[in-house]
């Protein structure tokens, strides 16, 4: 993590409906910059639940059918004004953060049809479509942020085990349903 966002608390704050309109605008001037390389544009994270209660990030996934040229599309994120951060540790992603002193904003690349960009998008969709889980994800975070305020690796560490049971009961929910992520949001 670079020395500009080291200190920052975690803060989970009450949903904002202003989160849906900034991703709409980031997610026009996205497309329009990566075009087709761009196979989907989504809002995911917690953000895009409405209702839910988040840190304040905009997150975004951006799946592409391959990382190779990586310039194909970190080419138009730089121009776009976002940083690849190379030192990412998770390699079934690219990740881009917003350049300094910008809104705060997560770019994951992934590769179309990997598990990590459905896993997102499952996960998403199953918040949306049960607020009850939901709200229970809320108080998860709101008590894992109090316990880990100045840690954000032990937030996110806190909060794994309901996260995963979450996936499981999102995995149950869709095949009962024969869920398939709809289309793209940009």
């Amino acid at each position: 993590m670079d020395a500009a966002h080291t200190d920052e608390r975690v803060q989970i704050v009450a949903y904002r409906d202003t989160w849906p309109g900034t991703f709409a605008v980031l997610g026009s001037r996205l497309r329009g910059g990566l075009g087709d390389v761009a196979l989907r544009i989504d809002h995911i994270g917690s953000t895009s639940v409405p209702g839910l209660a988040a840190k304040p990030v905009i997150d975004i996934q951006i799946s592409v059918a391959e990382f190779e040229p990586v310039d194909s599309f970190r080419g138009p994120l730089r121009e776009l004004g976002f940083e690849h951060r190379v030192d990412n540790p998770d390699r079934t992603k690219r990740y881009f953060r917003e350049a300094p002193g910008q809104r705060r904003t997560h770019i994951h690349v992934r590769r179309s049809g990997s598990f990590s960009q459905q896993y997102a998008l499952l996960f998403r969709d199953y918040l949306r479509a049960h607020a009850d889980a939901a709200k229970e994800y809320a108080d998860v975070k709101r008590q894992c942020a109090a316990e880990h305020s100045h840690d954000r690796e032990a937030y996110v560490e806190a909060k794994a085990f309901f996260v995963w049971e979450l996936i499981r009961r999102a995995d149950g929910w869709a095949q009962r349903i024969g869920w398939q992520p709809g289309p793209s949001d940009a």
